[in-house]
């Protein structure tokens, strides 16, 4: 018994040199070379960014806020992401109770009775058996494939974990992107509204100056098709907002027609960039991006499984030890008192020929490394694009707004002098509807901007991992 747990545990100690090393993250992602990988949006390494701020420091709008909590807190995938947490935690524990040898008692008893049939006062004999059995097993473990497994449930766990986030950061995303876009539709539907009461005011009176005999039929006809054209486009912004709370009240796990009143127009003008724009040091990539560590858990897994398959070549142990109290011995004769029973048994078996079987699979598992490397690598490198696309966006749509303002301001100043003019001169009032249109317009730009902006602030926040949690 000593000499085959001797032989076992020097089997697992030279394993161990190899065979039982942890997976290195620092070492894996020190290979990969992050310099430059936010191209011209690169900044101080030693810098802290938009990666490091909690999704509260970024969308710091109450009302948006409430609805994000209310959203992590009733999202049916979020439910979900916790219990499938909460499960892989059970595995786990399980996973760790193979270490512990198994225990069972057995207790057992029977009665024997001999009669004859003929002369029962003669030959009646009752006999009592009894038995009361301890078993101690350890059986069939391979001490080096164990702690393997049990890392390898740790693994998973964390790569449940890491799921979760992914949820997290999209609700958080989408939450915000769908209330700023309900916020910029309520600005556009006010403007759209507005010329349609412009256009309606201009229509009726063309429709005077016809009957004045000043117009014709068919500048009123082409006057009245552009109204109605305004028309459909109300009705049309009118229905993509109701789609959208729709959308909305699913993504809050709630009935539709419970968000319409939680939206407001000004919530788009109120929003600012966060102070801290910049992407601070790549490692926030490495160490946030939930599809960056979904990548490292696949090479983590794949690591552990080539050292299970180099695991197959050493020794499987089986231990059992049975004990027992009681007064039946081989043959059935009974011993009375009882007597105590004890038996040891120790097996190892150890691998010499498997038809290459053994080595194939480690062949097989040390390519799946390899692979698992080059996709970590390619989607560190697609982060890193993301992180430039969304800075480059932001920083186009931050010097658009510097000259759309000034661009509706310069409109502002033609619409009122062409009004004054109308007012003071009488000229045709045609050219205040148009001055009017141009400023409408050029304010639906201004909107769109402004969404520009927040929606690349929302991209680059996932791009980076969805911030410090």
């Amino acid at each position: 018994m000593k000499k085959i747990l001797a032989i076992t545990l020097a089997a697992a100690t030279l394993s161990s040199c190899g065979v039982l090393k942890s997976y290195d993250r620092d070492h894996v992602v020190g290979q990969v070379k992050t310099d430059g990988l936010y191209g011209d949006a690169q900044t101080s390494s030693d810098s802290l960014g938009l990666g490091d701020l909690k999704w509260r420091d970024i969308f710091t709008d109450p009302q948006l806020q409430a609805l994000i909590d209310k959203a992590l807190a009733q999202n049916t995938n979020m439910r979900n992401a916790d219990l499938q947490i909460k499960q892989i935690k059970y595995a786990l524990s399980a996973s760790k109770t193979a270490f512990i040898p198994f225990i069972t008692f057995s207790p057992q008893g029977s009665i024997t009775q001999i009669s004859d049939t003929y002369n029962r006062g003669q030959y009646d004999h009752t006999a009592h058996n009894y038995g009361l059995a301890l078993t101690l097993g350890w059986q069939n473990y391979n001490p080096v494939d164990l702690i393997i497994q049990t890392k390898n449930a740790e693994a998973s766990k964390q790569r449940l974990e890491n799921a979760r986030q992914a949820i997290q950061v999209s609700i958080v995303a989408n939450v915000a992107q769908m209330y700023y876009t309900l916020s910029q539709l309520d600005q556009t539907l006010a403007i759209v509204s507005e010329t349609r009461d412009n256009w309606a005011t201009y229509v009726d009176m063309q429709r005077q100056l016809m009957e004045a005999g000043q117009a014709n039929a068919a500048a009123v006809a082409s006057y009245e098709a552009t109204y109605y054209n305004i028309c459909q486009s109300v009705v049309s912004i009118q229905d993509n907002i109701r789609l959208l709370e729709n959308n909305l009240s699913t993504l809050l796990g709630e009935m539709p027609g419970n968000v319409s009143k939680i939206h407001s127009a000004s919530a788009l003008d109120q929003f600012t960039l966060p102070a801290k724009i910049h992407t601070g040091a790549p490692v926030s990539i490495l160490a946030r991006r939930p599809d960056v560590r979904e990548a490292e858990f696949v090479l983590q897994s794949a690591y552990y499984k080539k050292n299970r398959a180099i695991a197959s070549f050493f020794p499987k142990l089986t231990l059992s030890a049975t004990g027992s109290f009681s007064n039946g011995q081989a043959g059935n004769v009974i011993a009375n008192p009882g007597i105590i029973l004890h038996n040891f048994a120790a097996s190892l078996i150890q691998p010499i020929f498997a038809g290459g079987a053994l080595r194939a699979q480690y062949k097989s598992a040390k390519a799946d490394v390899e692979i698992a490397i080059n996709d970590f690598v390619q989607k560190v490198i697609q982060a890193g694009n993301e992180v430039n696309t969304a800075m480059v966006s932001i920083n186009t749509a931050t010097q658009q707004r510097q000259l759309i303002d000034k661009q509706v301001d310069a409109l502002q100043r033609a619409y009122d002098a062409t009004n004054l003019l109308y007012q003071h001169y009488g000229s045709n009032y045609l050219n205040v509807i148009t001055a009017h249109n141009s400023l409408l317009q050029g304010k639906t730009t201004q909107i769109t901007n402004r969404m520009e902006q927040i929606s690349a602030t929302i991209q680059l926040y996932q791009a980076l991992g969805g911030g410090a949690q």
